[in-house]
């Protein structure tokens, strides 16, 4: 076994080495040249240029000689600008029609002639059919439903015998995920193939070339002409060869003609629509477009159904959840009022057991592994750091002694819930016997032959592999069900432990109520006066501005304009929150909202904000406040003169770091210089521990601050 695998790495590393950009040859059915960029002169050739031309080689003659004036002017309006393209429709002495495509390539011009269909179509019937073809998807309701209808709707653009939707998996591997094809060829639906099918070289050139066509699998290649010391990177050309192994592979599936279409989702190379006929068949250059637009309509779609699946199922895990919750007995401990409510938090995450451990005891629900085990697991998983919930769906993977119980406990996800009585929830999923269909053996992907020579497998036959120690999978919002439950019973076990400790005081701790009662009365006086003292100040300066010089009355009125913006940045908070920590989502909504009614209607109606739900403690939401203030305040003053305007907030979090920023569309330029402002804000960045960053946004300027959430231990 250890062989085996040993050579299956060495085997996909030769696969990913294989330089199948540089083939220094083409395919036989169109040509190629390679232009000098000062005067078109053709450099370097390759094809049947004597059957095609009429003349068996053009090395030192002109674009124009070969192709025309027409074509050839269009060359040197391309070579001008770097553009890439269709260049126009040329004849060959054969009398067969071909499509000229120009490239821009570090060694010059890349000029390919590829034949066309002989008939092309009318652009408003090829349109036709793109519109009516994409309109199909949209009205699909799910990703799987998206990909059978896009089999079936290739198969009509391209002709081809057989249409396979074929999507990447996490280990790399592939899956026919949807199939439409002729009666008279194989099928492959749900069929795996490994990932030394597609080395990582040829997924690279998926992703920058989203078309491969190979009209015919058993040609013969032409090289480029003369030999030069650098081979030509032919990354982007449709005619490039393709690489003997991947050849042979096609040969032994039986498939003549091929095609391959890419589906880029979020700029991720998601899977690929393959094309297979059992003869020699052409993909033209129109049709190759349209197949394009039609994989990126695709590809649209895959995304949307996707998020609208997530969504859907966030919702549901959300309705779950607020009914555990507000049903959870508030008068027994935490682990019994969960107990309580087994039936509910099995439900919350589709799971088959259920196991709570708590100081008080072990609770097991449903399928699970015996309370030894249990208890390991439960230690295990309070050991684990991060935040995140731990889940798995091949438990044994990750915790080797679950083997002994991978029929009851193959899947697991757990969270540990910290506190004076730590509280360890977790998840089972039964092991799922699952049989993966290959297509053909994994194992013997690819061989090593004479002198390193790789060679495919020769066989497809439909290859079962049992697959043990697995569950189903736990998705995305069930993951996150579980984070927001530890969440909000942490909440609920906190204001239990308060509900006691009520109780528990009520009768003693009469006087001490009585001074909380004061302390918070002080507490209010305190901010009172304070906001009365910044008002006196602000009306301060503003008398002092009105007697000043002009040039020390600007700087009393912007003074007096911080003083009010440190007065709104206090207050709100003061009126937003009581505790420790602060949700910057409601505190900057409310604050963006007093600025607006501060500035006037006008205003008002330009501000526009999209803020995600991001908590800090409140001393940084100060510090946030302020920085956000300072930022509107100068956008409005500088960015637009004082007259009204669009600006933009956003506010995010992702991975324990929080984004802010502030943007507008005016004139620009007004970033961080060398004044008391520009001063304050550095000043307040840094106590943050953050960066901010300007950037001209075309028109406006973009200021985004990157800070941690949390202050450094």
């Amino acid at each position: 076994m250890t062989d085996a695998r040993a050579t299956t790495r060495i085997d996909l590393a030769d696969c990913d080495r294989e330089p199948i950009h540089i083939p220094e040859a083409i395919q036989p059915h169109g040509l190629l040249v390679l232009l000098d960029r000062r005067d078109l002169a053709i450099v370097r050739e390759a094809g049947r240029m004597e059957a095609v031309t009429g003349r068996a080689s053009w090395i030192g003659r002109s674009a124009e000689d070969l192709l025309g004036e027409r074509i050839a002017s269009r060359l040197k309006a391309v070579a001008s600008v770097e553009a890439e393209g269709f260049a126009g429709r040329w004849r060959g002495a054969n009398g067969l029609d071909y499509d000229v495509i120009v490239r821009p390539g570090e060694a010059g011009l890349i000029v390919e002639v590829e034949q066309s269909s002989q008939a092309a179509q009318l652009g408003v019937e090829l349109i036709s059919r793109l519109d009516a073809a994409s309109a199909t998807l949209e009205r699909a309701t799910t990703v799987r439903a998206v990909c059978d209808r896009a089999a079936e709707a290739f198969r009509a653009l391209t002709g081809f015998d057989r249409i396979m939707i074929y999507r990447f998996l996490e280990d790399e591997a592939g899956q026919v995920v949807a199939e439409s094809r002729s009666p008279e060829v194989d099928s492959f639906q749900n069929h795996h193939f490994p990932a030394t099918d597609i080395p990582r070289q040829a997924r690279a050139l998926y992703l920058r070339n989203p078309v491969r066509v190979i009209p015919d699998s058993r040609y013969e290649p032409e090289p480029i002409r003369p030999a030069a010391d650098a081979p030509l990177d032919l990354s982007d050309c449709g005619l490039r060869s393709v690489s003997p192994v991947h050849l042979q592979y096609l040969r032994n599936m039986g498939v003549r003609a091929s095609a391959s279409v890419s589906i880029i989702v979020d700029g991720e190379l998601w899977g690929l629509v393959a094309c297979h006929s059992s003869r020699p068949q052409l993909l033209p250059f129109e049709l190759r477009t349209a197949a394009t637009n039609l994989a990126r309509s695709m590809a649209r779609q895959i995304k949307a159904k996707g998020e609208a699946e997530l969504y859907r199922s966030r919702m549901r895990q959300r309705q779950l959840e607020e009914e555990l919750i507000g049903r959870l007995p508030a008068d027994l401990p935490l682990v019994a009022a969960l107990a309580d409510r087994g039936r509910d938090l099995l439900e919350l995450v589709d799971a088959d057991g259920l196991a709570l451990v708590g100081a008080r005891g072990v609770f097991r629900l449903g399928v699970t592994p015996p309370e030894s085990a249990v208890r390991r697991l439960a230690g295990w998983v309070a050991e684990q750091p991060g935040l995140r919930p731990l889940a798995t769906h091949a438990l044994s993977t990750r915790f080797p002694d679950a083997e002994a119980w991978r029929t009851e406990a193959s899947g697991l996800l757990g969270v540990h819930l910290q506190g004076e009585q730590p509280t360890t929830l977790l998840w089972f999923r039964a092991e799922i016997v699952e049989t993966v269909r290959w297509a053909g053996n994994p194992m013997t992907a690819v061989k090593s032959g004479p002198a390193g020579q790789l060679t495919p497998r020769a066989s497809f036959e439909a290859w079962s592999q049992t697959v043990r120690g697995r569950s189903r999978r736990w998705s995305a919002s069930q993951i996150e069900s579980a984070m927001r439950l530890r969440d909000a019973l942490m909440d609920v076990a906190a204001v239990a432990q308060l509900r006691d400790l009520n109780r528990s005081l009520a009768a003693s701790l009469s006087e001490r109520e009585l001074r909380l009662e004061q302390q918070e009365y002080l507490i209010r006086e305190v901010n009172h006066r304070v906001q009365n003292s910044l008002t006196l100040v602000s009306s301060f300066l503003g008398l002092q501005a009105r007697q000043a010089e002009p040039g020390a009355q600007t700087e009393l009125l912007e003074a007096r304009r911080r003083v009010r913006a440190v007065s709104m940045v206090h207050s709100r908070l003061y009126r937003a929150e009581t505790g420790s920590s602060v949700d910057l989502e409601r505190y900057f909504a409310e604050l963006i909202d007093d600025l607006g009614a501060s500035m006037g209607a006008d205003w008002s109606a330009q501000l526009d904000s999209e803020l995600a739900p991001v908590r800090v403690e409140a001393g940084r939401a100060v510090t946030l406040g302020l920085i956000l203030t300072e930022l509107i305040i100068n956008a409005q003053k500088y960015a637009y003169e004082g007259r009204p305007g669009p600006i933009r907030v956003c506010l995010e979090e992702e991975e324990s770091v929080l984004r802010l920023v502030v943007e507008d569309a005016g004139k620009g330029g007004h970033k961080v210089g060398e004044g008391f402002g520009s001063m304050m804000i550095g000043s307040l960045v840094g106590q943050l521990g953050g960066r901010l960053d300007y950037r001209d946004a075309r028109p406006g300027l973009h200021a985004a601050l990157k800070a941690p959430v949390a202050a450094a231990a």
